[in-house]
């Protein structure tokens, strides 16, 4: 069963930041809420709305994270292990059966090719850095859940969460390693050829901003600061994009200081990393629009000896401090190790 929604006044933390509940909602908001007057800003879409794509890799329960957004116009797109079996939709009871009816098809296993079937969409592009690229989709396709797990706790007729298998084959990789098939899983169902080639670029561009996300934390300090307030995370952020927009402008100006193991690039194709290395000289030769600063004095702070009067907020975390509550520790086993133990 899902969750009960949290309040708008929630707040959570998503990579060290605290986020609250209605950041997280406001964008699905106001997909709800677009009037459809807009509908000649989306080229004669008549105001249909493009539900947004949460892209996950293969650790990510997929069908579960689908679940707990339906209300939501989001779609699911994950990669799914080689190994997977799901099932067909239930075939049509014919007349005259006895008994409970099928609520699961017939198989559909990654590794058999023979319970494949016909697919119901495929393209083949042809693409720069895979060569031809070729995919296809099978509509409808579900796993059969259990009361394991996250379903644990569910009621005692599971969902069937119905969604589209698209198998992705290319020629080669960039680095020269040997490609392998790649297994997505869409929630949505009834898919076109327009749709398949969306879905698995849209899968690949995960990449790109996974390595966006990173040069955000390692190198600009997106997550450094122990910020206090959901309206700090957002000034903290805003920052960095501006940090992250100066760096992608002065990318023709910088000059190339790469490490010596690093591949010599173009201009118009350095990594914002090696942007910011240069950055320091572009600065002092850049014009500055604010006036000099005056020389000034740091201010007296707080007296010696007396007590901070404005202290920072605490949170309850829930540890549990009973001692009724703490488990027994056991006996611990006398070790048959003839060697020393380390101390150090």
């Amino acid at each position: 069963m899902a969750a009960a929604p949290c309040p708008k006044t929630c707040t959570a933390t998503v990579a060290g930041i605290p986020v609250t509940a209605t950041a997280i909602l406001q964008p699905a908001n106001r997909r709800r809420a677009r009037p459809a007057a807009s509908a000649a800003a989306d080229g004669g879409s008549g105001g249909r709305d493009t539900p947004a794509s949460a892209v996950t890799t293969a650790p990510a329960d997929a069908p579960r994270l689908a679940f707990l957004l339906r209300d939501l116009p989001v779609q699911v797109l994950a990669r799914m292990r080689s190994d997977r079996v799901l099932r067909r939709a239930a075939p049509p009871r014919q007349p005259g059966t006895n008994g409970r009816p099928p609520r699961h098809g017939g198989e559909f296993a990654f590794g058999d090719p023979a319970t494949w079937g016909e697919s119901d969409a495929a393209t083949s592009t042809d693409t720069r850095l895979y060569g031809t690229a070729c995919a296809r989709a099978w509509n409808r396709l579900h796993p059969r859940l259990t009361h394991r797990s996250a379903w644990i706790d569910a009621a005692k007729v599971l969902p069937v969460i119905e969604g589209t298998v698209i198998r992705l084959e290319v020629d080669h990789l960039p680095s020269g390693a040997t490609p392998k098939p790649v297994w997505l899983w869409w929630s949505g169902v009834d898919p076109t050829t327009a749709d398949v080639d969306r879905l698995w670029q849209t899968f690949l561009r995960r990449f790109d901003i996974e390595h966006t996300f990173r040069l955000f934390k390692q190198t600009l300090g997106w997550t450094a600061p122990k910020v206090r307030t959901p309206q700090a995370a957002d000034r903290w952020t805003w920052l960095i994009l501006a940090a992250y927009t100066q760096l992608r402008l002065a990318r023709p100006l910088a000059a190339d200081l790469r490490r010596p193991w690093e591949r010599p690039a173009p201009p118009e194709r350095l990594t914002p990393a090696r942007v910011r290395r240069g950055f320091r000289h572009l600065h002092a030769n850049s014009a500055c629009p604010a006036g000099a600063p005056k020389p000034t004095r740091p201010g007296p702070g707080r007296p010696p000896g007396r007590p901070n009067r404005h202290p920072t907020r605490r949170h309850d975390v829930h540890i549990v401090t009973s001692s009724a509550t703490r488990k027994t520790t056991s006996s611990k086993k006398k070790s048959t190790n003839p060697r020393p133990r380390r101390t150090g």
